[in-house]
């Protein structure tokens, strides 16, 4: 016999996140005289309750190791199956309920209820873990765009590969498929076109080499301005997400 009101937490039914109660425990405190699993399946068929919409059910290994079926019920099952009882017991466990449900509507209420307060602090830390897990995750990117910001002047595709942490193959692969550069029959050197030039994304650098012979070549080189780092960086997301 127990006079401990069975614990009322938040719990997921049907994917909403509300109150509930384990069943198990809210048959001990009703002093039902049938065994628990006899008396939560008759229940359930008796009364028309439909799992993931009035209860959640869950396997748990019981203290020999054995699987156990548990029930998470919400808060209008728990107060009907203790309504259907016609018991003290049932009486009471129902007016604790409605009390629960109050103190849910009223946060004053609830921060004086040590269960509640409890579970919303359980609450609150599993969200900071989670934040700081999703923080960990998106510091490589954090990383390379702070490389990207600092970056002086504008850098050759290589570089530029470099500092989004590609291979370069990869990035003239990726500029050359998605309208950046082209490369002219018959040259030896890509081009910018002039959409990403005209918008600061891609700069032609020109260079005069000296031959020995005296004559002068003239080389030309497009180049990924910071600006074009930031769009890549932004663009080519997958490349980021994956530095280890």
């Amino acid at each position: 016999m127990t006079n401990s009101f069975p614990l009322v937490s938040l719990g997921t039914v049907g994917g909403s996140t509300v109150q509930t109660v384990n069943a198990r425990d809210l048959h001990a405190f009703l002093q039902v005289g049938t065994r628990f699993n006899d008396w939560i399946a008759s229940r359930v068929e008796q009364y028309g309750f439909v799992e993931g919409s009035d209860f959640a059910s869950f396997t748990e290994n019981t203290v020999k190791g054995r699987p156990a079926i548990e029930y998470a019920i919400t808060i209008d099952m728990a107060k009907e199956l203790s309504m259907v009882e016609r018991n003290e017991q049932g009486k009471r466990a129902r007016q604790y309920f409605i009390e629960c449900e109050r103190r849910a509507k009223d946060p004053v209420a609830a921060l004086s209820h040590v269960p509640t307060l409890r579970q919303l602090l359980l609450d609150n830390v599993e969200k900071v873990i989670s934040l700081e897990s999703r923080v960990a995750e998106l510091l490589p990117s954090h990383d390379a765009l702070q490389r990207i910001a600092e970056a002086d002047g504008s850098l050759c595709i290589t570089e530029a590969a470099k500092a989004l942490q590609m291979r370069p193959k990869d990035l003239f692969s990726w500029l050359r498929q998605n309208g950046w550069i082209y490369r002219r029959p018959g040259s030896g050197h890509d081009l910018g076109y002039q959409s990403k030039t005209t918008n600061g994304l891609l700069e032609h650098k020109v260079t005069t080499v000296l031959r020995s012979d005296g004559s002068e070549k003239v080389s030309e080189q497009v180049r990924v301005t910071p600006k074009g780092l930031t769009k890549l960086a932004s663009l080519i997301k997958p490349a980021l997400g994956a530095v280890a």
